[in-house]
C-alpha cells in the first residue's frame, strides 16, 4: 500500500510539473491581459503614468458613441452578404468534392491556398482587381456596357470585401462540410431510394439535417470572423466610404494607437466580445440540433 501510494504522490507531482508550464503561460499571456482588460475599462490612461479610476464613464460614452454603433451595423450587414454566401459556396464546394473521382487533393489544397495566404498581399491585388479601370470593370464594360463602383458605393465596397473573405474561407469551409458529408453512411441513401425518395428529397431530408454539427461549426467561425475582420477593409478602403467599411477591430485599433486611447478601446473589446458571444448563443439554440442516426 505504501509503495502504492508512493508512486501515486510521484505521479501526480510530474503531472502537476507538466501541466504547470501550460498554467503559466495562460496566467502570463492570457490571465494578466484579461485583468489588464478589465482594469483599462474602468480607468483613464494615455500610456503614461498610472491609470485613474473612471468608473462606468467608458462605458457611458460607447454606449452613446454614434461611430462604434455605425461599425456594428456594418458587421451586421457584413454578415448578412457573408454567411449566406459563404454557406451556400462552402456546400457546393463540397458537394463538388463529393463526385470527383481523382485529384481531390489538388482541388483542396488549391481552394485552401487562399485561406494561408497573406491577407496583405491578396487585400493589394484586389484592390487593383476591383479599381474603377480595373480588369474586371474593363471587362464588364466591353461585355455589358457598365463598370460597377466597387469601393467608391457604400453598399458596393461592403459587398466587395464580402466577396474577398468568401473567396478566403469558401475552401476551408468546404473541407469542414466535406468531412461531415463523408461521415453520412452511405446506407441511409440506399435505403432512401429504394423508397422512392428523390435527390432533392434526399438531400433535403437526410443531407442537411445530417450536417447540421458542420453547419453550426461554420456559423460560429463565420460569426466569430465577422466581428473580428480588419485586414481586408483596412487595407482596401480604410473604413470608407463615408464608414461604410469601419469594422470594430479597426475603431478600436485608432482608438488606441492613433488617438492615444487605450482605455476606451479596451471597453469597446468588452462590449464586442459579449455581442459575439451572444449573436453565436442565440444562433446555436436556433440552429443547432441534436443528430442521431438511430
Amino acid at each position: 500500500m505504501n509503495s502504492k501510494s508512493t508512486l501515486k504522490r510521484r505521479d501526480a507531482r510530474k503531472g502537476a510539473a507538466f501541466s504547470s508550464i501550460y498554467v503559466i503561460y495562460s496566467v502570463i499571456f492570457w490571465g494578466y491581459p484579461f485583468v489588464w482588460l478589465f482594469v483599462l475599462a474602468f480607468s483613464k490612461w494615455k500610456y503614461f503614468g498610472s491609470p485613474k479610476f473612471n468608473g462606468i464613464y467608458n462605458f457611458l460614452k460607447l454606449f452613446n458613441d454614434p461611430v462604434f454603433w455605425k461599425s456594428f451595423l456594418n458587421i451586421m450587414n457584413f454578415m448578412l452578404y457573408f454567411i449566406p454566401l459563404v454557406l451556400v459556396g462552402s456546400l457546393l464546394f463540397a458537394m463538388g468534392m463529393k463526385r470527383l473521382k481523382y485529384g481531390k487533393t489538388f482541388v483542396g489544397l488549391a481552394f485552401l491556398l487562399a485561406n494561408i495566404s497573406s491577407g496583405v498581399a491578396y487585400s493589394i491585388m484586389f484592390s487593383k482587381m476591383f479599381s474603377e479601370n480595373g480588369p474586371l470593370n474593363q471587362m464588364l464594360d466591353k461585355l455589358f456596357g457598365v463598370r460597377i463602383p466597387w469601393f467608391t458605393n457604400p453598399q458596393w465596397a461592403l459587398f466587395s470585401i464580402v466577396i474577398i473573405v468568401v473567396w478566403k474561407f469558401v475552401g476551408y469551409y468546404g473541407l469542414i462540410i466535406y468531412s461531415g458529408l463523408n461521415s453520412i453512411p452511405k446506407e441511409v441513401y440506399e435505403a432512401a431510394k429504394i423508397d422512392g425518395a428523390t435527390r432533392w428529397e434526399q438531400f433535403r431530408f437526410i443531407t442537411l439535417p445530417l450536417l447540421n454539427p458542420s453547419i453550426v461549426m461554420i456559423l460560429v467561425f463565420s460569426i466569430t470572423l465577422s466581428f473580428g475582420i480588419f485586414t481586408e477593409p483596412y487595407m482596401i478602403t480604410g473604413g470608407g466610404p463615408l464608414r461604410s467599411t469601419l469594422t470594430p477591430m479597426m475603431l478600436m485599433y485608432t482608438t488606441a494607437f492613433q488617438k492615444m486611447d487605450p482605455a476606451y478601446s479596451a471597453t469597446m473589446s468588452i462590449l464586442v466580445a459579449l455581442m459575439s458571444f451572444g449573436i453565436i448563443w442565440l444562433t446555436r439554440k436556433i440552429v443547432e440540433r441534436d443528430v442521431s442516426l438511430t
